[in-house]
């Protein structure tokens, strides 16, 4: 009996780089957008730390709203690590870690719409929104591969 399949030649190239090569620079450049978003989160903190020290008398609820802000890119920023961390290390990026982005991405802006006089319909929106994206959540960790 005859084995029909085709086999590729192996050297014939698709792409410009080696493998080894496209890995090396897509790590490189994945480490220096690592370690912005760093100097990202430093600042950030940096950042709260002096909203705290000149809210405590006077201005507690107009620093408070600026805080919470702060904070919540910072959580925002953790996750963002994490998805790089997770390409980096099993060499795609999880859709539960897009996800989990958005999410908090969105909640932060759920948080400050509170501050502000807004819609209801922007405000149902918003929720809507999360709402769908914890569903996907839970599908998309429910019907996971791994």
């Amino acid at each position: 009996m005859k084995d029909n399949t085709i086999t590729p030649d192996p050297t014939y190239k698709t792409y410009l780089l080696s493998n080894e090569w496209h890995s090396v620079i897509i790590g490189f450049f994945i480490g220096i957008f690592m370690i912005t978003i760093y100097f990202w989160m430093a600042s950030g903190f940096i950042n709260l730390l002096i909203h705290l020290y000149h809210s405590y008398p006077d201005n507690w609820t107009h620093e408070a709203e600026n805080m919470i802000k702060d904070t919540v890119v910072i959580l925002a920023s953790f996750e963002l690590i994490r998805v790089f961390q997770s390409y980096l290390l099993i060499g795609r990026v999880k859709v539960t870690f897009i996800l989990d982005v958005a999410l908090v991405v969105l909640i932060g802006e759920l948080i400050s719409l509170w501050y502000v006089e807004n819609d209801a319909n922007e405000v149902l929106l918003n929720i809507f929104v999360i709402a769908s994206l914890i569903a996907f959540r839970i599908i998309t960790t429910k019907f996971s591969p791994d």
